[in-house]
C-alpha cells in the first residue's frame, strides 16, 4: 500500500479548524441576536397581555357589580309586580261583584216596574 503524507486540506479550499470555529461562532452570534430579538418581542407581548388582563379584570368587576344591582332591581320589580297583581285581582273581584249587584238591582227594578204597569 502506498501512503500519502501530504496535507491536502488546503487544495480544495477546505477551511482550517480556526476558520470553522470562527464560522460557528458567527452562526451562534446570529442565532443569539435573533433569540434576543424574539425575547424582547415576547416580553413586549406579555406586558401588553398583562395590561389587557388588568383592564378586562376591572371591566369584569364593574360588569359583575352592575349585574348584581340589576338582579336586585329585577327582584324588587318582581315583588312590586306581584303586589300589584294581588291588588288588581282584588279590584277585579270587587268590580265583578259590583257588576253582578248592578245587574241584580236592574232586574229587581224592572221586576218592580212590570207589576205596576202590568195591572190595568
Amino acid at each position: 500500500m502506498h501512503l500519502i503524507d501530504e496535507d491536502t486540506s488546503a487544495w480544495l479550499g477546505c477551511p482550517t479548524p480556526l476558520e470553522m470555529y470562527k464560522h460557528q461562532c458567527a452562526l451562534l452570534e446570529d442565532e443569539l441576536t435573533q433569540t434576543q430579538a424574539l425575547l424582547r418581542n415576547a416580553r413586549k407581548n406579555i406586558a401588553g397581555l398583562v395590561q389587557m388582563n388588568d383592564a378586562l379584570s376591572t371591566e369584569k368587576a364593574l360588569a359583575e357589580e352592575s349585574l348584581k344591582k340589576a338582579l336586585a332591581e329585577v327582584g324588587a320589580l318582581n315583588r312590586e309586580t306581584s303586589e300589584m297583581d294581588r291588588r288588581i285581582n282584588g279590584l277585579m273581584a270587587v268590580a265583578q261583584q259590583r257588576d253582578e249587584l248592578f245587574r241584580e238591582n236592574q232586574r229587581l227594578l224592572l221586576a218592580r216596574k212590570l207589576p205596576l204597569t202590568g195591572t190595568p
